[in-house]
């Protein structure tokens, strides 16, 4: 006679996903998890392997979160620089209204623990970042975005930017990574 399952891998994921957004990375453990869930740790293991494999389908989670978020931002915006523009606010939004969700999507995993949604979320902001600097499949480009917004959104969350905050700051470094076109969004050969 099969043992009747208290919970399911669905419970599980919301129930990990609401404790990290509550109490951070951290406090995400298979025993806080298994207490919110009111199960025996060991009851988990039946829906996922271990603490690593549910970070790795959180993160996937996460990854598809902010790609919603871009996609709602680009969506209203012309191609290029304005909906380039729109995306780079809403990354900042996103990492500022869900911080450990978004510190979760630059959490080590070890390499193959994931990567569907994260590689949709990178196709994306890379087609938008093709089409602005005009140079097909522009990694540099969209690595140059990816780490200013990361970048800033780490310094602000860090409190790096003192009391006077960073004024105008992130506008500023958007525009001008942007305003330079092809020149500052792309590689160039040498």
């Amino acid at each position: 006679m099969p043992y009747p399952a208290k919970i399911s891998a669905a419970e599980v994921q919301s129930a990990a996903l609401r404790l990290l957004e509550e109490e951070g990375l951290e406090a995400l453990s298979m025993r806080s998890l298994a207490a919110e869930l009111g199960v025996r740790a060991s009851s988990l293991y039946r829906h996922v392997a271990h603490r690593e494999a549910l970070l790795a389908q959180l993160a996937e989670d996460a990854a598809a979160n902010l790609l919603g978020w871009l996609q709602d931002a680009a969506a209203s915006r012309s191609p290029g620089r304005p909906a380039l523009e729109a995306m780079g606010q809403a990354f900042l939004v996103f990492a500022r209204q869900r911080p450990h969700l978004y510190a979760l999507l630059h959490h080590s995993r070890p390499p193959g623990s994931g990567s569907g949604e994260g590689q949709r979320l990178w196709q994306f902001i890379l087609g938008h970042v093709s089409v602005a600097s005009g140079q097909p499949d522009d990694t540099a480009g969209t690595v140059a975005l990816w780490a200013f917004l990361h970048g800033y959104a780490e310094l602000e969350r860090s409190g790096l930017f003192g009391l006077s905050g960073p004024g105008a700051g992130f506008e500023r470094g958007l525009a001008a990574l942007l305003s330079s076109s092809p020149a500052v969004l792309a590689t160039e050969k040498r």
